[in-house]
């Protein structure tokens, strides 16, 4: 393999690894790997709050991000905030009861991070920051070029 193939292999198999540090939360709570993601985004990207926003910026299908948000607001984790400016528009926020969940997900991602990142220095993770940041960029643009979502 060279370099475009090692590199999807990891971003892959990085992907794995979260989804199934996911998983095991979910199990650990009763949720299902969307709702675990569901909370996770919701955590961890303030101000992207609705139902599109998970949908397009975590791939995942719009009937089952849908379905698992009226869990989630049916089991008291989630709030429903209608948009007063476009009211189409529903914002979703973490309710207190979520918390548990939300701390066990911290501990995960800071022994996730730990693992992919043993061994990577101070700099060279500031030179991964600017890397990954420059590539998104030129992903936003690829995708924009070919019309796709």
């Amino acid at each position: 393999m060279g370099g475009a193939s090692d590199f999807l292999v990891s971003t892959r198999r990085m992907i794995k690894l979260h989804e199934n540090m996911l998983r095991d939360i979910g199990q650990e709570y009763e949720l299902t790997l969307t709702e675990a993601t569901i909370i996770s985004f919701l955590h961890n990207n303030p101000g992207r709050d609705t139902a599109a926003d998970i949908v397009e910026l975590r791939m995942l299908q719009k009937s089952n991000v849908s379905q698992a948000v009226e869990t989630l607001y049916r089991r008291g984790y989630l709030e429903r905030k209608q948009d007063m400016a476009d009211r189409r528009k529903i914002h979703l926020y973490l309710t207190g009861q979520a918390q548990p969940v939300i701390g066990r997900m911290d501990q995960q991602w800071a022994q996730f991070e730990q693992e992919i990142l043993s061994g990577i220095s101070p700099q060279e993770r500031e030179v991964y920051i600017r890397v990954n940041e420059k590539m998104q960029e030129n992903i936003e643009h690829a995708v924009k070029r070919r019309g796709q979502k």
